[in-house]
């Protein structure tokens, strides 16, 4: 795909302007007509097609014109001695290619998209005067032609393209075989993707071949009489899914690493539009020299100036935290825990349905509330690049769902201690509330899909009341546009929708690590659902949304450490549950001693 000579040339980025008239096309220094010329001068293939009240620019490159952007942008790629040089693009023959033979990954010929069209600047001298719709705009000198006209509301939205031909053999390969189990294409979701949408498919490839283990045996616990040994079984899968768990993180790093290396990825490369510099952004840098500069050449005010701005950082970082923290126990924990206890307390099944339905409405709410305090705030910390102030949004978004999500079953767990309320809420969470999630993430984005195709359709019947025969969509980027964005449900510049997917394996194994000793039977449910996410996540991928912009975090991030600390969550609670059973003492006994020997496995492992 727009790699090499001699390949057919894929449109991959869509501009969105409004539908001009023919007065307005044939102007010389109308907007439209001046932003393709400029995107043709440098390079790009341009092809302009008419929507329904639309027109679209579709954008493709040249392999040789996304050579020397990336010239231009100094971007490091490997080489085949195993070291990273600058891109030369009269030397390209010496830089490794990608799995699927190209020589620029989707991530890297993103950036050099990005650089191109934006870098559109008016190069003469004096202002140019564009003309839209009677209207003249004034292009200033060095100004970006493309930022000039999306602050003006003329180009409506730039967003990447789907590879047809791609995306139906993925629809056949992936997304519609159910007949792989776990295996998936990883090379090439890599290639199409990006790197951090292969990373999370791999995870939950590999953690839903390893749930399997636990699933069978808490199939067997649940289901098999061990008659005078009973008091034996629970603490043996209790020691069994923690050095499973133990196993499985271990395993998944070293499977990250190689992951990596098969792909040729370089961590330090960053999608953001600053260019980072040793690991920071260069927004970033500029501020640290900036203070450097204020203070002289005397290296010790410098020193001194840049330990004041790192430990403002900190303390920034550590106020933002503590304004959370404080806002989930004094908001959130109270509301929790007046809900579990209604539910507690209520005898009439229509009252609780009732009270559910009214604390979904409320908490969604309230976490959308909290979502945006925790964007605004990571807002004011100094962090060294996008990935450092998405994972800070990851972990303080978080708390919020984990009182959410964990609080009523602690409630029931720990207070009440009654096995069939919890067995019973138990079920409730990994069925019935993962079904509706499954379906409402898929579900919504494909109705607000056919609505704007029913509204854009309405409008233009409208409009030519006089005319005869259906309006119907003729070109398939029109549907692309028309498609929701794979983005976050709270904050659309830090995260994708990479968030929500995440957020629901992490959500759902902290439910299965802390409790499923009181219902074995969760591992299954877990395993179930997970093999159907694969195939769901993947045609909501391919289907439902747009291509996702590329991101080039090569790990979990913030996510590995929640899962570590929801699997260690696991040893405070099992004693606790274990007053449920007969012989609990005995049990709670075992269980504290098989604690402290794998805490002191799972430390030495992690030391070697």
């Amino acid at each position: 795909m727009n790699g090499d000579e001699g390949e057919k040339i894929v449109f991959e980025i869509g501009v969105v302007v409004p539908k001009m008239n023919q007065k307005e096309e044939n102007e010389i220094f109308g907007c439209v007509e001046v932003l393709v010329n400029e995107f043709m001068k440098v390079g790009l293939k341009v092809e302009r097609v008419q929507g329904i009240s639309d027109e679209f620019i579709k954008l493709a490159a040249p392999v040789e014109t996304l050579g020397r952007a990336a010239a231009e942008l100094q971007m490091k790629k490997p080489t085949s001695i195993g070291m990273d040089l600058q891109f030369e693009w009269e030397n390209a023959d010496a830089f490794l290619r990608q799995p699927d033979g190209s020589l620029f990954s989707w991530c890297e010929r993103f950036q050099c998209y990005h650089h191109l069209i934006y870098g559109t600047i008016n190069k003469s001298k004096a202002d140019i005067t564009l003309t839209f719709d009677g209207k003249e705009i004034q292009w200033k000198e060095k100004e970006s032609l493309l930022h000039r006209l999306e602050s003006e509301g003329i180009v409506k939205q730039v967003f990447p393209l789907h590879d047809e031909m791609k995306r139906n053999k993925f629809l056949k390969s992936w997304a519609l075989n159910f007949k792989d189990y776990t295996n998936q294409p990883i090379d090439e979701i890599y290639s199409y993707f990006g790197v951090k949408i292969a990373v999370y498919f791999t995870f939950l490839g590999m953690y839903t071949r390893w749930i399997t283990f636990p699933a069978v045996l808490g199939l067997i616990v649940q289901l098999t009489d061990f008659g005078s040994l009973q008091f034996l079984v629970q603490p043996i899968f209790f020691a069994s899914i923690v050095l499973w768990a133990v196993l499985f993180f271990q395993f998944w790093k070293r499977k990250n690493a190689a992951l990596l290396a098969r792909l040729q990825i370089n961590n330090s490369v960053s999608t953001s539009q600053e260019y980072r510099v040793l690991g920071m952004e260069w927004s970033s840098l500029q501020s640290s020299m900036g203070l450097a500069k204020n203070v002289g050449a005397d290296k010790t005010k410098v020193k001194a100036a840049l330990q004041r701005y790192e430990w403002l950082g900190y303390l920034m970082r550590f106020r933002n935290d503590a304004i959370i923290i404080l806002s989930i126990i004094c908001l959130q924990l109270p509301f929790e825990l007046f809900y579990a206890h209604l539910y507690e307390v209520i005898k009439s099944d229509i009252v609780r349905l009732g009270l559910t339905a009214v604390y979904i409405f409320v908490i969604q709410y309230f976490t959308k509330i909290g979502g945006k305090i925790s964007a605004r705030l990571i807002k004011y910390e100094i962090n060294e690049n996008t990935e450092y102030r998405a994972d800070s949004l990851v972990y303080k978004v978080f708390g919020l769902y984990f009182m959410q999500t964990y609080i009523g079953v602690f409630y029931h767990a720990l207070l009440h201690r009654n096995i069939k309320t919890l067995r019973k809420l138990l079920i409730q969470r990994m069925i019935i509330s993962q079904v509706f999630e499954n379906l409402m993430e898929n579900s919504l984005p494909f109705l607000k899909y056919s609505y704007k195709k029913y509204r854009a359709v309405r409008n233009k019947e409208k409009c030519g009341k006089g005319s005869t025969g259906k309006v119907q969509f003729a070109s398939r980027v029109e549907k692309e546009y028309l498609k929701p964005s794979y983005s976050a449900s709270i904050c659309e510049e830090l995260e994708d929708g990479l968030f929500d997917d995440f957020l629901e394996l992490a959500l759902q194994f902290g439910m299965i690590m802390m409790f499923a000793c009181a219902f074995p039977l969760a591992f299954v449910f877990a395993a179930i659902n997970n093999l159907t996410e694969i195939r769901t996540d993947a045609l909501k991928l391919l289907v439902v949304f747009k291509r996702p912009v590329p991101r080039a975090a090569a790990t979990m991030g913030a996510w590995l450490n929640i899962f570590q600390v929801l699997w260690s969550s696991n040893f405070p609670v099992y004693p606790s549950i274990m007053h449920f059973t007969d012989n609990w003492q005995i049990q709670s006994v075992i269980t504290n001693v098989l604690s402290k020997t794998l805490f002191y496995i799972y430390f030495i492992s992690l030391s070697q």
